[in-house]
């Protein structure tokens, strides 16, 4: 029986329109099945669809002007398509930051998860529900033993080695334990993290360097908030998660880079 695969990447574009002359040459570099796209920062009207399409993919997405925006593209069809949570309380902003769809049989859920701004401002109790809104969803509409994928950037690092200097991060909104208290209990509906699944304890690995930092990736000054997480079943077949830091050493890049996650299916 021949082997079948599906390989998902997850990328935080900072502005789909200046990131072009990145995402285009990647995905002709990397057979991908689908790659999830978040900060967009551009409403559906003035979207790029075409330089996609000509390029041989599909792509759906929802934005809003300016910030936020998600956008999945694939070279398959993608059927099933959701935006928001569709819990009766759904903001804009809200199907700006979530997409569902379902590839080649296989469950995507793309977030870009609230940043929080500060402890003390209403964006951060805005995150920690969103994660509950969340898990909400996944109880809802999906079974364990689905073949299932939540990925994008949540904003969270999940433990000390997933940030530099963690000592000094505790009371950043991506690194205070009560963001990371409600990004574990969301995945603990059902979700491993498929990059520790594959390289538990290996410190430096990061997926967002801040631009503020002169030489961040070189320094290795960085967090991994971006991730993919996978349901049990897909999680057998994993064969590699990595992050691509190249894209990050491009003129004018994004702040994020690359993650990349392969299956047997």
């Amino acid at each position: 029986m021949r082997e079948e695969r599906f390989t998902l990447a997850t990328f935080n574009t900072n502005g789909i329109r200046a990131r072009l002359h990145i995402i285009l040459p990647w995905l002709a570099e990397n057979n991908v099945d689908c790659l999830c796209i978040q900060e967009t920062k551009v409403q559906d009207k003035d979207f790029p669809e075409e330089p996609f399409r000509e390029a041989g993919f599909r792509v759906i997405y929802k934005g809003q002007k300016a910030y936020n925006g998600v956008a999945v593209v694939s070279p398959h069809e993608m059927e099933n398509v959701q935006f928001g949570f569709d819990d009766g309380v759904d903001q804009p902003d809200d199907h700006a930051r979530l997409i569902r769809c379902t590839i080649q049989g296989i469950g995507i859920i793309n977030t870009y998860v609230p940043q929080g701004r500060a402890l003390d401002h209403p964006n951060f109790q805005k995150k920690l529900d969103w994660f509950a809104r969340l898990r909400e969803l996944f109880e809802k509409h999906y079974k364990k033993s689905d073949r299932l994928i939540w990925c994008g950037d949540m904003n969270v690092a999940p433990e000390p080695i997933d940030v530099y200097a963690p000592e000094k991060k505790l009371n950043h909104v991506c690194f205070h334990e009560t963001a990371r208290k409600a990004f574990k209990e969301c995945r603990g509906w059902g979700f491993s993290d498929c990059f520790r699944v594959l390289h538990p304890g290996e410190p430096d690995q990061y997926t967002f360097y801040d631009y503020r930092i002169p030489k961040a990736v070189e320094r290795k000054l960085g967090w991994r908030i971006d991730h993919i997480m996978a349901t049990r079943l897909l999680c057998k077949g994993i064969q590699d998660c990595s992050i691509d830091l190249e894209p990050r050493k491009r003129q004018k890049p994004s702040d994020h880079t690359f993650l990349m996650a392969d299956f047997l299916i």
